[in-house]
């Protein structure tokens, strides 16, 4: 137990330091930005080289909607906070739910280890969903890796819903439909599969 904890932690602490890393050099990006730096000094050279690989694809992807590119790492920042905050829920979801299992297996009580397999599960697929509404948000492509990961895990669940749930003019509410079946689902396995009353 004590490795899963001290696992949670260390993988908690890199990720807020990725974040805070990440942050400090789209601030410095667009202090680059205002101040109107010589391009060619060293200064401007290795902010630049440094946060190109994060603005340039937001700076390209901004342009095909439409939005004005300068604000490129601003968006950046905010995206970054999101996919941290995913990450970090992923991660402590992994760890409880370890845990969990853990003490059902050593308390002797396999209705405990079965919910918290099938609370991991509905929670991580209601996690992937969460990312690829933002993802498809962000106009993220299906071409990409991830992408085809997300839709390809999630569409089982959300092509029947959109086929039984019409759109509301021009939303699409059928991911929120399924969001609120999943939630409801671990509400069952927590008070049923979870609770301190459960048959072993």
């Amino acid at each position: 137990m004590l490795i899963i904890e001290r696992s949670f932690e260390f993988i908690n602490m890199a990720v807020k330091a990725v974040i805070i890393v990440i942050i400090a050099l789209m601030i410095l990006r667009l202090i680059a930005n205002a101040a109107n730096l010589n391009p060619f000094a060293w200064t401007s050279r290795t902010i630049h080289r440094l946060t190109d690989v994060f603005v340039l694809p937001m700076r390209r992807s901004m342009l095909s909607l439409g939005f004005e590119p300068k604000y490129a790492p601003l968006v950046v920042i905010l995206i970054t906070i999101l996919l941290g905050l995913f990450v970090l829920q992923l991660a402590g979801l992994l760890a409880s739910t370890a845990l969990g299992i853990l003490t059902g297996i050593l308390q002797g009580r396999p209705i405990l280890i079965i919910g918290n397999v099938l609370y991991g599960a509905v929670a991580l697929y209601m996690l992937l969903i969460i990312i690829r509404i933002i993802f498809s948000w962000g106009r993220v492509s299906y071409s990409r890796r991830i992408m085809r990961f997300l839709v390809d895990s999630t569409e089982p669940l959300l092509g029947p819903m959109r086929n039984l749930i019409p759109p509301v003019g021009p939303f699409d509410i059928s991911a929120m439909v399924a969001l609120v079946i999943l939630w409801l689902f671990l509400v069952a396995i927590s008070a049923t599969l979870l609770s301190s009353g459960s048959f072993r």
